[in-house]
Order: structure tokens, then C-alpha cells, then sequence
């Protein structure tokens, strides 16, 4: 039966459609992408490659993967090269220290008193631009601050100097006690001793004048770091860490010891019921605990307990930041004008945490159980990167 002939309408509609149509129309892998279904598959197919190994370089040829053998061999040696790199870097750090000590020492008898800055010594520009400043913002009928009432103007050096600085630090802060104040007063000052090889590391030495807790005139923690790659593990190796720390012995006089406390508990006796009530000496939350650091394993196999491991990588965090910025820095940090650089280092580094982590999930080959978590927010390479190993 011959077909209708169609409306000049319809075959107008039908030339138009054959001209929008797109030049790619006989391409069946364009057709497919054209196709919502097919699209919404290879959707589903990516998103389940997203943290998990694709398995590509297993795929690969042996010719290819021996290649890359040989380009791990390269990698090897440069990963030697830049331990060689981090030891000279320690080196040069070593050498300007003792650059740095006439400083420090200047800088301890401003503080204690011992000697007392020249009016040409005391002129800062940089604090006139900053007390102008203030003074267009502070209110017309506001009042001076006052002084504390145990410093006038015959006050010598600079009264809790260093108590003030580690209250001002939080990861000092959440250590210190009430209790602890009282001695934290006496603390006149804190030093680094370098120690340059056999094992690398530093000793950070907290100095006391004479107090009523304890007759050390000097508390000492040393740390112990490592700049050798690990044969098993040789890629893992990010420079230098700190792999363990050393306290001190503290002679407390009696009946001062705050770092340790007596609780009375009671016990029953299960067969005849009877109590009694025993004394037991526990640890108490103490700043001086620091100096009493848990022991770390021999063995580099083995297995330490978390709550050790969580104990160990805050001591680490803690011994690096005071040598590495509040020994440098200190009256800044008393200050406070140092806080305010370290939150923005903070920002900038959750930043880059959020960027990585893009990265990661954007990458075939990443394998999550594998990626390593952040180290106190340093990059990889830091040579003051601390670590449990």
C-alpha cells in the first residue's frame, strides 16, 4: 500500500532536525556519551575507582615494569643524597647557634636584671608606629592599664618572663597547673645544647633560681633524632625525626613532690566483708611531667601501646616547637605577636591539607590504608619533621 505523502509542514520540521544535528552523529563513541544512561554508568564506574588501586602498573608489560625498577634504584639514590642533604642542613644549624648564643645570653640579662639596656638600645621604631595606632583606635575617656601590683618602676628585668611565655603557648598552657606556677616563676630561662652527631638531636635546658620545691638549679630533656632512610622502608624517609626523648631526675624536697599524689581507697574483704582503707601514691597533672617522658622500646618492631604512642608524639611536638620557635622568639611569644603568625601558618596549612586530600581522591592508584597522616602540620621533607618510628 503506497505511504501518505507528508505535510510540506512535517517535512520542513524534519529538515531542520537533520540540520541541527551534530557533525559527530555517525560516531558511535559520541553517540554513546550522547546517552544519559551510558553516562550515568561510567560515572558510577570512576567514582568506584576513587580510592582504590587501579591496578595499572600490574598491568603493565614486564618490559616496562623492569623500567621502573630501575627508575626506583634512581629514586633510592636520590632519597640517600637528600639524608646526606638534612646532615649538612643540621651542620649549618649547629654552626649559626653558636651565633645565636651571645644573643640569647644578652637577651637573659635584660631579663633577670643582671644588666640594664642603654636608652639608644631601647629604641624600637617599629613599637612607636603600633602605640600610635592603638591610640586612634582606644577610646578618649578609657584609662591607662595599670602595672601589677608587685612592679613600679624600680621593678628589675622583667618579672615572670618566661612563666608568661609558655601560658601564652596553648601546647605549653594545657600542661600547667595551678600548682605549678608558684615554681614556674622561678624558671629564669630556657636554653638548646646541639648535639651534632652520634646520635644527632638537641637538649633543652630549663633554668631555676632557688625555690622551695626543688634543688636542681637545671632540668633537662634531651631528644634523639635520626637522619638515616630505613633499609626496609627507605621511601617512608622524610628527613630527620626524633626517635626518642631523655628526662632528668628531679630532687624534689620532702613532701614537695607535685608531680605525684595520695588517694585513700577502701577494700572489702570478699570473705568475711571487712574493710580497710589503703594509701596509694598515683601521677598527678603536673608541668613536670615533661621531664619524665615514657620510655621508648628498644626494638623498632615493637608494638607500642596507643596511649603511649598519643603520650610520645605530643612530647615530640612539644620539645621541637620550643627549640625550633620559642627559644628564638621568646619575647614575642611574651608578646603575644608571635601567636598571631603561628594561627595564620595554621590556616595556611589546613589549606594545604584540603588541597592534598583533593588530590588523593582524584588519583586511581591512591590507596588509603597506605597515605600517611599529618605530622603536626609540616610538609614532607621538613627537616624538623618529628616522629615516633
Amino acid at each position: 500500500m503506497p505511504k501518505e505523502p507528508k505535510p510540506a509542514e512535517a517535512m520542513e520540521e524534519e529538515e531542520e532536525l537533520e540540520d541541527e544535528e551534530p557533525q559527530d552523529a555517525g560516531d558511535p563513541a559520541a553517540q554513546l556519551m550522547c546517552n544519559p544512561q551510558v553516562l550515568a554508568a561510567l560515572q558510577g564506574r570512576l567514582d568506584g575507582m576513587v580510592g582504590s588501586p587501579s591496578g595499572y602498573i600490574e598491568s603493565l608489560p614486564k618490559v616496562v615494569k623492569r623500567r621502573i625498577k630501575a627508575l626506583k634504584n634512581i629514586q633510592l639514590k636520590a632519597t640517600h643524597t637528600e639524608a646526606e642533604f638534612y646532615r649538612e642542613v643540621h651542620a649549618l644549624e649547629c654552626k649559626y647557634h653558636k651565633l645565636y648564643t651571645p644573643l640569647y645570653d644578652q637577651r637573659t640579662q635584660v631579663i633577670s636584671g643582671q644588666y640594664e639596656p642603654t636608652d639608644a638600645e631601647c629604641e624600637f621604631t617599629l613599637d612607636d608606629d603600633i602605640s600610635e595606632d592603638m591610640k586612634d583606635k582606644a577610646q578618649i575617656d578609657e584609662a591607662p592599664p595599670k602595672p601589677p601590683a608587685d612592679m613600679d618602676e624600680n621593678t628589675k628585668g622583667i618579672p615572670e618572663f618566661w612563666l608568661t611565655v609558655c601560658k601564652n603557648v596553648d601546647l605549653l598552657a594545657e600542661m600547667i597547673q595551678e600548682y605549678d606556677e608558684p615554681i614556674l616563676k622561678h624558671l629564669t630561662d630556657i636554653k638548646v645544647a646541639f648535639r651534632e652527631k652520634d646520635p644527632e638531636g638537641f637538649t633543652l635546658e630549663f633554668h631555676f633560681s632557688p625555690n622551695d620545691h626543688f634543688t636542681n638549679a637545671v632540668l633537662t630533656k634531651e631528644y634523639f633524632m635520626k637522619c638515616t632512610p630505613d633499609e626496609k622502608d627507605p621511601f617512608s624517609f622524610e628527613g630527620p625525626e626524633i626517635i626518642k626523648s631523655k628526662g632528668c631526675t628531679i630532687d624534689w624536697k620532702a613532701g614537695k613532690n607535685i608531680t605525684e599524689k595520695t588517694i585513700k581507697k577502701k577494700q572489702k574483704h570478699k570473705a568475711r566483708g571487712s574493710t580497710r582503707t589503703i594509701t596509694k601514691t598515683v601521677q598527678n597533672d603536673s608541668f613536670f611531667n615533661f621531664f619524665n617522658p615514657p620510655a621508648v622500646p628498644d626494638d623498632p618492631e615493637a608494638e607500642v601501646d596507643e596511649d603511649v604512642q598519643n603520650l610520645l608524639s605530643a612530647d615530640f611536638e612539644i620539645g621541637h616547637y620550643i627549640r625550633e620557635r620559642i627559644v628564638p622568639r621568646a619575647v614575642l611569644y611574651f608578646t603575644g605577636e608571635a601567636l598571631e603568625e603561628d594561627d595564620y601558618d595554621e590556616d595556611e596549612e589546613e589549606e594545604e591539607a584540603s588541597e592534598d586530600e583533593m588530590e588523593d581522591e582524584e588519583d586511581p592508584d591512591f590507596d588509603p590504608k597506605k597515605a600517611k597522616a599529618p605530622k603536626g602540620g609540616k610538609g614532607k621533607g621538613d627537616p624538623q619533621e618529628c616522629k615516633q618510628q
